[in-house]
C-alpha cells in the first residue's frame, strides 16, 4: 500500500483525519469512498489499496446500498450473496414500513 492520503477530505467530515491509519481503518476507509465518494476518490481507492485487497474487504462490509452492492457484484462478478452486508439484510427484520 502506498502512503498516499486520499484527497477528498470531505468524505471524513466526522472523524479527525490525522488519526487514520490507512492499515488498520482499510474496510472503513473503502466502505466511505463506496458509499460516498465519486468516481475519482474509486479511482484514488484502488491505486492506495490495490483490487484484491478491496475485493476481499468488500465482502465484509455490514452496509452497503442497494446501488453500491450491485456495482460491486457487477464488476468483480461476485454474486450478492457473497457480501456480508446482503446476508445481514436477508436476516433483518423490518418493524416499520414506510
Amino acid at each position: 500500500m502506498k502512503d498516499e492520503p486520499l484527497k477528498n477530505k470531505s468524505l471524513f467530515w466526522d472523524i479527525d483525519i490525522n488519526m487514520l491509519d490507512y492499515d488498520k481503518h482499510t474496510r472503513f476507509i473503502i466502505e466511505r469512498v463506496l458509499l460516498k465518494g465519486d468516481l475519482p476518490d474509486w479511482f484514488e481507492l484502488k491505486k492506495i489499496y490495490g483490487i484484491e485487497r478491496i475485493k476481499k474487504e468488500i465482502l465484509q462490509i455490514r452496509y452497503l446500498d442497494k446501488k453500491t452492492l450491485s456495482f460491486l457484484s457487477l464488476i468483480f462478478d461476485i454474486p450478492k450473496e457473497k457480501f456480508r452486508c446482503y446476508n445481514i439484510k436477508q436476516y433483518t427484520r423490518s418493524y416499520w414500513n414506510y
